[in-house]
């Protein structure tokens, strides 16, 4: 029982802690060069949308508003048979180039980008979503990335804020996995994009399934292919917290459902032979990750067993506590204003959330179609950018502020 805790107390703290520790180790030591220049190929960007009337707009207005050479920039946007007034907004757009590309019956996120994809003429595709809002200068630098002809992906780096403008549990999660992806840049490749905005060479959307997550297996295709997948710290996404704890809760397990459900489908992948570092990557990465909650629950029971020795007794206490925390900052929302409780609360809803996905994943359970999570608007600064034929040419990003 002592080496079954060990083994489960050894893996998360690599999972979490040693993990980041080995690349900032090594990328210190052997800093690698990612390479940049000035280029400009044809964007096509791809902006999923179900049900977004009250996002739409204000998305379109800034997109059409980032600095990027207009004639080489087209926007779509994939809707998700939206019966809200989405396409009519989108339709308004049309003297300005943007196409509507419809799927004709509801059919999940992945469908409604493969239609853009046929319909899209750049050698980049842009994916991002209608709650986010990109810096005005994020699409020249993530385009930047793909001077380097090894580089085949690239993610932004999101930024999520409440509705006050503050950092939440989710956005400190958020900013340890923007740290833990700079790191994995340096060393070798991503092993998945942000959901809210990446971007790839179209080779690699010939093939485009419509039951697995986009934003994971874009990062596997990239590899698959010899390619790299990097993040870029200066190309900057905004969007707000979902506000309900419930959507939020529902929001995870479709996500850990779904990221599965390809890590699944790419089991090969774990091959150091044949994937290299890559493999190394992903089994830390992702592969732990999603294991995690069934190592704390190993670890809690093996304490707890071990509970007549004083370490043991100890560390079990510790943990009860911690999730008792956690769950006390679920039923009273307002008590996560004390960071602890946040940190505990949010950590605790995360695991859970997994462990519900792995158990409609084992029942067979397929999420396909996609209810958007419902995000407040993020309203910019008033600048040229952010206004409807705004200068192209004007300043580079500025700051924004959340807003209804």
């Amino acid at each position: 029982m002592r080496f079954v805790f060990w083994i489960s107390f050894f893996l998360l703290m690599y999972t979490y802690f040693g993990y980041p520790l080995v690349l900032w180790v090594i990328t210190t030591l052997r800093p690698r060069h990612l390479p940049k220049g000035i280029h400009y190929p044809a964007v096509s960007i791809i902006i999923a949308a179900r049900n977004e009337a009250d996002k739409i707009r204000q998305k379109i207005e800034h997109t059409l508003a980032l600095t990027y050479p207009t004639h080489l920039l087209e926007v779509l946007v994939a809707s998700d048979a939206s019966d809200d007034g989405t396409d009519e907004i989108v339709q308004e757009y049309a003297p300005n180039g943007v196409r509507l590309a419809r799927a004709a019956q509801r059919a999940g996120k992945e469908y409604a980008q493969g239609l853009a994809i046929g319909a899209a003429k750049g050698d980049i595709l842009v994916f991002t979503d209608a709650a986010t809002i990109l810096e005005t200068d994020a699409l020249t630098r993530l385009v930047q990335n793909f001077f380097d002809p090894s580089v085949a992906a690239v993610s932004t780096e999101d930024i999520l804020l409440d509705a006050l403008g503050n950092p939440t549990a989710e956005g400190l999660y958020v900013k340890y996995e923007m740290w833990v992806r700079r790191l994995e840049s340096q060393f070798h490749s991503l092993v998945g994009l942000s959901g809210s905005c990446f971007a790839l060479r179209k080779e690699l959307c010939a093939y485009w399934p419509s039951g697995l997550a986009s934003d994971f297996l874009g990062a596997l295709k990239a590899a698959r292919r010899g390619y790299r997948s990097v993040a870029d710290s200066t190309a900057r996404g905004r969007f707000l917290a979902v506000g309900s704890p419930e959507l939020e809760t529902r929001r995870k397990i479709r996500t850990f459902l779904r990221g599965i459900r390809v890590l699944m489908a790419n089991l090969d992948m774990l091959n150091p032979f044949r994937y290299g570092r890559f493999a190394f990557q992903l089994a830390s990465h992702k592969l732990l990750r999603f294991i995690a909650p069934f190592l704390l629950l190993t670890s809690l029971a093996a304490s707890g067993f071990l509970m007549g020795d004083r370490f043991f007794g100890l560390f079990f206490w510790t943990q009860v506590a911690f999730y008792f925390l956690g769950a006390i900052g679920g039923v009273i929302p307002s008590l996560q204003r004390n960071p602890a409780i946040r940190v505990a609360w949010y950590f605790t809803a995360v695991q859970s959330a997994m462990v519900v996905a792995w158990g409609r994943y084992m029942r067979g359970y397929h999420q396909v179609t996609w209810e958007p999570s419902k995000r407040q608007p993020y309203v910019a600064a008033d600048t040229a950018a952010s206004r409807p034929g705004g200068d192209k040419d004007g300043p580079a990003s500025r700051p924004y502020r959340a807003g209804a």
